[in-house]
C-alpha cells in the first residue's frame, strides 16, 4: 500500500465514524507517522509504505475513531504561528484564543519592561506567544496542575523563551505575592468557563479534554468572580486585565466588573465567527 491509498483509505475510515474534517487529519495524521511536511506527502505519494508505518498508521486512524483528538496523537499544535506540545493533561490551543494574545500583545508593546500575569496557563501557549512577540516582557504563569506547568515549561523551551516566564503551581492567586515589586502591568486568563451541565453535551473529542480546564462552576463564571475580585490587588495602577470568555458571556462578566467598581474603560472584541471572545478591562 502506498501514501495516498493509505490516506484515502484512512480518510473513507474517518468519515464513514462521522469525524470531522477526516481527509484533513487523514493526512495530517500519515505526516506525523512519517515525519515528513506536508509537501512530501504530496509529492511522494506514490511511495509504498512498509508495515511498521501501516501498522501505526491505521492504529492512528481508529484512535481518531475513537474520538482521540488528533493533537493527543501527534502532540503538535501551532497557535500564533508557533509550534506547541500538547497531550491530555492541557486544553488544546485553539485559534479563538489568538484574539486575547493578540490584544495583550498591542497593550504590552506600549510598556516598557511589561511584567504580566498569566492565570490558567496549562499548555502555557499565551504566555509563550506573548514572551516570543514582546521579547521585553516578564511573565509568571500560573496554573494548578504539575502536569500542566511542565508542558508549559517544555513549550517554553521549545520556542526560546524560558528565561522570560516563571512557571509557579499555585490555586489562582494563592502562591502570588502582594507586595509592590510583584505587581503586573496586566493579568490575562483564558480560564475554564464551560457550564458543568454543559460538558457532557461537548464535541466527542472536547470531552477527551482534561475537566479541569473546561469546567467553570454551575454558571460557568466561577473563575471569573475569583479574578475580577482580586486581580485589583496584584495590579499596578492603571493596569489591564484581559479575560477570554464564552460566546454568551459579555454582559455576564462585564456585570461582574462594573460590581467591583474598580475598573473603568471596558471593552469586548468578537472572534472570527462573530462571537464575543474577549473582555478587557483597567484597574481605575
Amino acid at each position: 500500500m502506498n501514501i495516498k491509498q493509505a490516506i484515502e483509505k484512512g480518510g473513507i475510515e474517518l468519515k464513514v465514524g462521522n469525524i470531522e474534517s477526516p481527509k484533513l487529519k487523514a493526512r495530517m495524521l500519515m505526516q506525523f507517522v512519517l515525519n515528513k511536511p506536508r509537501q512530501y506527502i504530496i509529492v511522494n505519494d506514490l511511495e509504498e509504505l512498509n508495515k511498521s508505518s501501516q501498522d501505526e498508521y491505521f492504529l492512528g486512524i481508529k484512535k481518531l475513531r475513537n474520538n482521540i483528538p488528533i493533537e493527543h496523537i501527534t502532540h503538535q499544535r501551532e497557535f500564533m504561528k508557533l509550534n506547541f506540545f500538547v497531550n491530555e493533561n492541557v486544553l488544546i490551543p485553539r485559534q479563538d484564543t489568538e484574539i486575547l494574545v493578540e490584544e495583550v500583545i498591542n497593550i504590552a508593546k506600549k510598556i516598557r519592561k511589561v511584567k504580566i500575569l498569566d492565570l490558567c496557563t496549562g499548555s502555557g501557549a499565551i504566555a509563550v506567544s506573548i514572551a516570543k512577540y514582546v521579547p521585553s516582557s516578564e511573565i509568571v504563569a500560573v496554573d494548578i496542575s504539575e502536569k500542566a506547568l511542565k508542558i508549559g515549561y517544555k513549550n517554553a523551551v521549545m520556542n526560546n523563551v524560558e528565561n522570560q516566564i516563571e512557571f509557579v503551581k499555585s490555586d489562582m492567586f494563592d502562591k502570588i505575592d502582594k507586595i509592590d515589586k510583584t505587581k503586573f502591568d496586566i493579568i490575562v486568563s483564558n480560564p475554564p468557563y464551560i457550564k458543568k451541565k454543559e460538558i457532557e453535551k461537548l464535541d466527542f473529542e472536547v470531552q477527551k479534554e482534561p475537566v479541569i480546564a473546561l469546567d467553570g462552576g454551575e454558571d460557568g463564571l466561577n473563575f471569573y468572580k475569583d479574578i475580577i475580585k482580586n486581580s485589583y490587588e496584584y495590579l499596578k495602577y492603571q493596569g489591564y486585565l484581559c479575560l477570554e470568555i464564552g460566546y454568551d458571556q459579555k454582559d455576564e462578566v462585564i456585570q461582574l466588573l462594573n460590581n467591583e467598581e474598580k475598573y473603568s474603560n471596558i471593552y469586548s472584541k468578537k472572534d472570527l465567527y462573530d462571537n464575543d471572545r474577549i473582555v478587557v478591562a483597567r484597574l481605575k
